[in-house]
């Protein structure tokens, strides 16, 4: 039989009526012809119990025990949806990590894959099982010890089983009925989008839409995984929801697709470093090995009176996520204190917002950020910094203006329309 991926993340689990309902979904499919390999998170708010529970027992916590107790959530949740489906008289059996089993990298809290064999549950599809309930988020290390993917794994679990098993279609159930142009709690006039590319989706969640997992999207694209987002809460069909597929699956692409944001951006500058060969690895080298997560990067002439530097200098500015400036600032501070660079100062701003717009029409046409830096113009928005690709720009700006600029934006670009 033709085999469908569908994932159900916390929201749409959170309690047992949720659960009866993400099983009759479920069941309709069956109904239709498919097996089916449910995904499923654990119940909203669990893992968070769970973290803290971890953390109120042990602050300097052993990260393989760690695992072992936060992955314990989805394993609730698989069991109560096979409970369900077997109630509605669907043949349907739980399976842990171990017991697939998934094989992952011994990174605990950030495990990768290495192999999903179909061997087991193919099995099982053949003795006349039709769902194959499977706790997302976590798989087995090379030690036998259960592993966790990093937050938002379950999506990241939902595609590769998808790959895995060469399903026709992954569907991933959350509390949103599709991809919009923007925030819809931002711009009223936001749209649900019918398609989005791979590489768009991408961009976006890796800029801060917090729809699918970046590393999900990304594995998605890798084997042209066709991911489908759609509401658990709405009667959906085949037509419902945002399909991300292929660029060549799309007829005709706008030049933007959508606007995204991050709001708790810092911007962090090296004022006056000396300007030579290597200068750049020895202050993201240190920021790498803090596990700080580096996004636009802009070297500039120092502004600083040259007189007491009689060599070239520069200054360098990187952006980073708020919550990691300590960090950054203890990595580039002990770098200078081993002499490994040199610079006058400092400076932080942990008061700005990342805005992007992306789109692949972005490709083909031209004026795309004379029209964007227009329309932040026209709103009096000061742009701090400015990055690009092929198919996003990117700008800091201060925090204060962000809403403003998202809603600038998507009028900008006239997004509200089809």
């Amino acid at each position: 039989m033709p085999l469908l991926v569908m994932k159900f993340g916390g929201t749409s689990v959170a309690d047992l009526d949720r659960i009866a309902q993400a099983a009759r979904k479920v069941q309709r499919e069956v109904e239709r012809g498919y097996d089916v390999i449910v995904i499923v998170s654990a119940m909203s708010g669990k893992t968070n119990e769970l973290v803290g529970w971890v953390e109120g027992t042990s602050r300097f916590y052993d990260a393989r025990e760690y695992d072992a107790v936060v992955a314990s959530g989805e394993n609730i949740t698989a069991g109560l949806m096979a409970l369900r489906l077997q109630e509605l008289g669907v043949p349907a059996r739980s399976w842990q990590g171990w017991q697939v089993p998934i094989n992952t990298t011994d990174q605990h809290g950030a495990a990768r894959f290495v192999s999903i064999p179909r061997d087991h549950i193919d099995a099982k599809f053949g003795e006349g099982m039709r769902v194959a309930v499977v706790a997302g988020f976590q798989g087995i290390g090379p030690d036998g010890r259960i592993t966790t993917l990093g937050r938002g794994g379950s999506d990241t679990t939902a595609v590769a089983f998808a790959a895995a098993f060469d399903a026709e279609r992954c569907d991933i159930y959350t509390d949103v009925n599709g991809v919009y142009t923007t925030d819809p709690r931002i711009a009223r006039k936001a749209r649900k989008l019918e398609r989005i590319a791979f590489e768009e989706m991408l961009e976006l969640a890796s800029l801060g839409a917090k729809v699918l997992q970046t590393r999900s999207v990304e594995l998605a694209m890798r084997y042209n995984v066709r991911l489908r987002v759609l509401s658990s809460f709405e009667d959906t069909d085949e037509t419902s929801g945002t399909l991300v597929c292929d660029e060549e699956d799309i007829m005709e692409s706008k030049v933007v697709s959508g606007v995204a944001y991050s709001r708790d951006e810092a911007k962090v500058t090296l004022v006056t470093v000396e300007d030579r060969p290597g200068i750049s690895a020895a202050i993201f080298e240190p920021l790498a090995d803090a596990g700080v997560n580096v996004d636009m990067i802009v070297q500039n002439i120092s502004e600083r009176d040259y007189e007491n530097h009689p060599g070239a200098v520069t200054d360098m500015t990187f952006s980073c996520p708020v919550n990691q400036v300590d960090r950054a600032r203890k990595a580039v501070e002990d770098a200078r204190a081993r002499g490994l660079i040199a610079y006058d100062e400092l400076v932080v701003d942990d008061d700005v917002a990342k805005v992007s717009v992306v789109g692949i029409g972005m490709r083909s046409h031209t004026g795309v950020a004379a029209r964007m830096f227009k329309a932040l113009a026209d709103e009096n928005i000061n742009i701090k910094v400015i990055a690009t690709s092929e198919i996003k720009i990117s700008v800091l700006i201060d925090r204060r203006y962000m809403e403003l600029a998202v809603q600038a934006l998507h009028d900008a670009f006239e997004l509200e329309k089809a």
